[in-house]
């Protein structure tokens, strides 16, 4: 049920906002902009302006609570087939930086991906004018090049009491009409939709690094960019797979073995679920997996997931360390959770989250695997748990110490022939 202040937002006459903020540029005020809808579907309307892309798109409606990090959350690729209401109320004040400059890694500066990967966002207050030192364009001019619908000028107060109440819904915005009740039938569900073959890499590429000799294998499911470079800063040279590759068939030629982040349903990808099953079962070295990787390695070890009511996607989320008792704020963005009570006994909880106290992590009792609901990268910080990745390198010393006690001096690091082979970018 409704609470109280949730049905006078929703019985309101209209669901309008005055943009706050105005521009210098084309855009200069809201009578310049298309009209625009937000339907929820069996549930409210909201009517505001367009100022992205000028189509209609139906998804999954979910709600994040980050302050910052804009560019950061539109390019995850975790956001796939999904419209984002930001529950910031002004966004977009400090534009968008570009999307084509690379790191010392040749990884992408200021995205996670080389491209937006919502298909809609919902503010109350769009910036039309920015500033920032790295702003190349504004939100809206972005919006539209991406071909990401976005709509202003709503109560997202109403939205996100609607979506915490009613759990996460099946939205569409509309743009220059009215809602029609007949179009409820267009919905699209992306839960239905194997959406990590749509952002995973189509073939293996290598990103080298010049300050380590370890080699890691990364299984993606849609990984970001800042997963690749904790990786490589560390000292890694990192092969990235596509998701559903037989990893088991050569993981033995790699130091550690990387499960990524990535949308959706953890159970439409059956076949890296059964890959990491063989993995596990050939592959004594470390295995770290984060988010989605989390999920697929829960569910290879015989555990189930479950979707939660409306996720968790937040730059300030308290997860609670079981083996240490501390707690550490985090980044998340997921929609399912692995059910901690079907985790079989060679694996116990490790992490949990302090406000809904679904489970956040799990760890091998004796095998160096485990896995975080949360991302210990997260680019828009905060870096609280970035201490997992050193973990993740201390496993994989202590595994090649071992490795080198028995057989001798074994290097995995990459020939110069397999680095030039493949692509140093990934393959879309």
């Amino acid at each position: 049920m409704l609470s109280s202040f949730s049905k006078n937002l929703l019985n309101s006459s209209k669901f309008i906002r005055k943009l706050a903020t105005s521009s210098n540029s084309t855009l200069t005020s809201i009578s310049q902009l298309d009209r625009a809808t937000l339907t929820i579907k069996n549930g409210p309307v909201f009517n505001g302006y367009s100022f992205g892309a000028n189509k209609n798109v139906s998804g999954e409606a979910v709600f994040t609570t980050s302050l910052v990090g804009y560019p950061e959350s539109m390019t995850d690729p975790s956001y796939k087939g999904q419209i984002l209401v930001f529950t910031q109320p002004l966004i977009g004040n400090y534009g968008v930086p570009s999307g084509q400059i690379r790191d010392q890694f040749n990884l992408l500066k200021y995205f996670e991906s080389p491209n937006a990967q919502c298909i809609g966002i919902v503010v109350a207050d769009v910036a039309l004018k920015y500033s920032h030192w790295t702003a190349v364009q504004s939100l809206s001019e972005w919006c539209q090049s991406e071909g990401v619908a976005a709509i202003s000028g709503v109560d997202t107060r109403a939205i996100v009491s609607y979506l915490r109440e009613q759990g996460s819904s099946l939205g569409r915005i509309s743009i220059g009409e009215e809602y029609d009740a007949d179009q409820d039938e267009a919905f699209v569900d992306p839960g239905s939709i194997n959406l990590v073959h749509k952002v995973s890499t189509k073939a293996p590429f290598h990103i080298p690094s010049s300050i380590g000799n370890y080699h890691v294998a990364v299984i993606d499911c849609g990984v970001k960019e800042n997963i690749l470079r904790s990786l490589v800063s560390r000292g890694a040279s990192v092969t990235v797979f596509p998701y559903d590759y037989p990893i088991q068939t050569i993981a033995n030629n790699f130091d550690g073995i990387f499960i990524s982040n990535g949308p959706g349903d953890p159970t439409h990808c059956a076949t890296t679920v059964t890959n990491l099953q063989k993995t596990m079962e050939v592959y004594n070295g470390p295995i770290f997996g984060i988010c989605l990787g989390h999920q697929l390695l829960a569910l290879a070890s015989g555990a189930k997931t479950i979707k939660l009511k409306y996720g968790n996607r937040a730059h300030n989320i308290p997860a609670l360390d079981l083996t240490t008792g501390k707690c550490h704020i985090t980044s998340q963005n997921h929609g399912y959770a692995v059910d901690a009570q079907t985790l079989p006994k060679e694996f116990k909880p490790y992490f949990i989250n302090l406000n809904d106290q679904s489970n956040e992590g799990m760890i091998h009792t004796t095998k160096p695997i485990f896995s975080t609901q949360f991302h210990p990268e997260a680019k828009g910080g905060p870096l609280d748990s970035s201490y997992l990745f050193d973990k993740y390198f201390n496993d994989i010393k202590t595994f090649k110490d071992k490795q080198n006690e028995i057989v001798g001096v074994v290097n995995n690091k990459p020939n110069d022939l397999f680095v030039n082979v493949l692509s140093r970018e990934r393959v879309q």
